[in-house]
């Protein structure tokens, strides 16, 4: 595992799908490109103090987009969503 879980966890991800998600205990991070499944669990308990019940990852690939003529390309990154367990929440103002 990575020496300091908050080199696991880049930043939440803060958007209308994912404040719905949040209704159902889900919480959607951006993690590390090498992050497994193990290492992001034990990154949101260390940081959040929560029992995390499921991690989903998805490889989000970055687009192509053009700036007059030249192109350019935004960063791959990947997305973790994480099920808490009943009961418990995340603030992320605070431990962010």
């Amino acid at each position: 595992m990575a020496a300091n879980p908050r080199d696991v966890l880049i930043r939440p991800l803060i958007t209308e799908k994912t404040s719905m998600m949040m209704q159902e205990n889900k919480y959607a991070f951006q993690v590390a490109l090498n992050a497994n499944k193990v290492e992001i669990r034990q990154a949101v308990e260390q940081i959040f103090d929560v029992k995390v019940l499921s991690v989903n990852t998805v490889r989000v690939l970055g687009k192509v987009k053009r700036m007059g003529r030249t192109q350019g390309k935004r960063s791959d990154y990947k997305k973790a969503i994480v099920k808490l367990a009943e009961g418990q929440t995340i603030e992320f103002f605070e431990g962010m």
